[in-house]
């Protein structure tokens, strides 16, 4: 596993935190670091999409990027008195990923109130739903245009940073 994918792990941990404590809000969040030390970061609601085309895409931008890991989370609602933050985070040389987990406690207006801390546990790669993003894409020209123009578009709301490596 890439120790970008560690610190990775440990960077959504802290922000989701950050974000559901502090403003109230669980988004779906994907990530992903390529070998130039670039990170892409956004809400993934945003891209407005159904979910085949939304795995298209991140697919391809996985691959269009080099990503070496990403990391993708969301929360889960067991019932209303039980519901958890999870997100995965996928290494592209690794067969194995990272699932975090924690406890999303909320008071009785239904505001998040507390976050246990997450849970990291390995697990096989193909066993998680969106753990395929390395895999080969075939898309037509038409949607590989549509797929850029989007991510254009995208630009404005996605938190890019480089680490300078």
């Amino acid at each position: 596993m890439h120790l970008f994918s560690e610190n990775l792990a440990i960077e959504v941990a802290s922000y989701y935190r950050n974000i559901v404590l502090g403003h109230g809000a669980t988004p779906k969040v994907f990530t992903m670091v390529n070998g130039d030390g670039d990170q892409y970061l956004f809400f993934i609601d945003d891209l407005q999409m159904e979910r085949v085309d939304e795995d298209q895409f991140l697919a391809y931008i996985v691959q269009q990027h080099d990503a070496l890991t990403y990391a993708r989370g969301t929360l889960v609602i067991v019932d209303q008195s039980q519901q958890f933050i999870e997100f995965a985070v996928v290494d592209k040389d690794d067969q194995q990923a990272i699932v975090c987990s924690a406890e999303l406690t909320r008071d009785l207006e239904d505001k998040p109130i507390a976050l246990s801390e997450f849970e990291k546990t390995l697990v096989k790669r193909e066993s998680i739903v969106f753990g395929h993003l390395y895999d080969p894409v075939k898309l037509s020209d038409e949607k590989t245009e549509d797929y850029e123009s989007l991510w254009e578009e995208m630009k404005a709301k996605i938190l890019h940073r480089s680490m300078a490596i």
